[in-house]
């Protein structure tokens, strides 16, 4: 009886990726933004796993200010191409999407069609999980392509 009472008294409960707790309570704000030019990719990494967050397409200088989000850079390949997009498209001053899922960093590339600068609000809800514990995220959905076939595939072409 001894032993089985021994084995429970070194664990340590924490914080960690597949604790639910982790994500239940409230989180620690994290707000950032920048003005990209047309073309231009930033990658904002988070302090801390979060919980969600939001981006918030801040206006353009010009006409039909285009943000796209995504979770791998844009310099992959098969993020952007015709045969990826693996991104999600804000369109319009003030549209904004909520992402609930777990990251180390986002990326925001600008792709405004009048050309000039194009901004972005971003606010984070973090959980207190170091983003050293997170994995990479690639696969189905990220950097996959899919050619006429179905055949999914890991090269740009």
């Amino acid at each position: 009886m001894a032993q089985d009472r021994d084995k429970y008294t070194n664990y340590k409960y924490g914080v960690g990726l597949r604790n639910v707790g982790s994500y239940q309570i409230s989180g620690q704000p994290y707000v950032t933004g920048s003005l990209l030019g047309t073309g231009e990719e930033k990658e904002v990494e988070f302090p801390f796993v979060p919980r969600e967050f939001t981006v918030i397409n801040s206006g353009s200088q010009a006409s039909g200010p285009v943000l796209r989000i995504h979770f791998n850079t844009a310099t992959d390949g098969n993020v952007v191409n015709t045969r990826g997009r693996h991104y999600v498209t804000l369109e319009s001053d003030d549209q904004s999407m909520t992402f609930r899922t777990k990251c180390k960093s986002v990326f925001i590339t600008c792709q405004s069609n009048g050309g000039g600068d194009n901004g972005f609000e971003l606010i984070a809800n973090l959980t207190q999980i170091d983003t050293f514990h997170m994995y990479e995220l690639t696969g189905s959905g990220l950097t996959n392509r899919k050619d006429e076939l179905g055949w999914l595939g890991t090269e740009a072409t």
